[in-house]
């Protein structure tokens, strides 16, 4: 096939397993956010340089893109088991096409960290060391498959892996240190990132699929959802907690309480009307939590400070 032809069936790739809109805003918000928190804990008001912060945002998005493209590799034989109608399975590109992406984009990343961000190399480092681990699946695939909570909590913990580089962007390219007020930040993010995965897991008895794990089907439909509801709290909580630490105003507080309960309606509802409609509501509203958790945590405090 042509470049065209390549370039066409990538952007319908992107559409489906990686949109970039979607994604992007969240990369975009949660980078800024751990920018933003951790200026803020060393009481530093000011904008980082834009050029560092277009390079945290594309070394970002292009990791959890990354972590995509390998997710097709470890998940293959699976999905041509019981997802065929996936990209890779029904032949809209090949990994071979997504190893070739996966690839220039590490290039980019490595010219840009080396000629332009060298300050940042050792926690770039240690992104990549944890996702060649996770590509493994650490090397005990099998007995890993067997302990979904392990699982899970093994390859969210990518998330406070990134946290640490993003908030680099501030204190390491500032040549100062790291502000121990970023573990709450940490943290919750963590927490953060397994509601983004629940939320995406749960499904309506009628969706459930063969071969495919989600959590309505490991704990039941309304067990994955109280799951979710006390995933979600704990990370609230947590919020709460920075929040405080950071000595934000009655503002944020507001911002994230609203949040929280507005969070609440979707899972209450697919409870009382379990379809596939009601289930992609937990999902959105995991999404819509998360823009508005980081936007409190950091971005909008800065703001209102310059």
């Amino acid at each position: 096939m042509n470049q065209q032809a390549l370039f066409t069936r990538l952007i319908q790739y992107q559409k489906e397993r990686f949109p970039l809109v979607q994604n992007g805003l969240l990369i975009v918000v949660f980078t800024c956010s751990a920018i933003a928190y951790s200026r803020l804990c060393r009481g530093d008001i000011s904008m980082v340089n834009w050029k560092d912060l277009m390079i945290g945002i594309f070394t970002n998005l292009t990791f959890f893109f990354v972590l995509r493209i390998s997710d097709e590799f470890k998940d293959h034989k699976e999905d041509l088991l019981y997802r065929s109608y996936l990209p890779v399975p029904r032949g809209l590109v090949t990994l071979n096409d997504l190893a070739i992406v996966g690839a220039t984009l590490v290039v980019i990343q490595v010219s840009l960290i080396l000629f332009v961000q060298i300050q940042m190399l050792l926690l770039f480092i240690g992104v990549w060391v944890y996702l060649y681990l996770m590509r493994y699946e650490f090397f005990v695939k099998a007995w890993l498959k067997e302990k979904q909570v392990l699982y899970v909590i093994s390859h969210m913990a990518i998330i406070p892996i990134i946290d640490l580089y993003s908030s680099g962007l501030d204190w390491k390219l500032s040549n100062s240190t790291l502000h121990l007020g970023i573990l709450w930040f940490v943290a919750l993010s963590f927490c953060n990132g397994i509601v983004l995965e629940v939320g995406r897991k749960i499904k309506a008895p009628e969706d459930e699929e063969i071969g495919v794990i989600t959590y309505s089907k490991l704990f039941g439909t309304k067990g994955g959802v109280l799951l979710w509801i006390f995933l979600l709290t704990v990370t609230f909580l947590l919020t709460l907690g920075a929040i405080h630490h950071a000595g934000f105003s009655l503002l944020a507080y507001s911002m994230i309480t609203i949040a929280y309960l507005c969070s609440l309606i979707p899972p209450i509802l697919f409870i009382n009307e379990m379809n596939a409609n009601s289930a992609k509501r937990i999902e959105a509203a995991a999404g819509i939590w998360t823009i508005v958790m980081y936007l409190t945590l950091g971005i909008v405090p800065l703001l209102l400070q310059l």
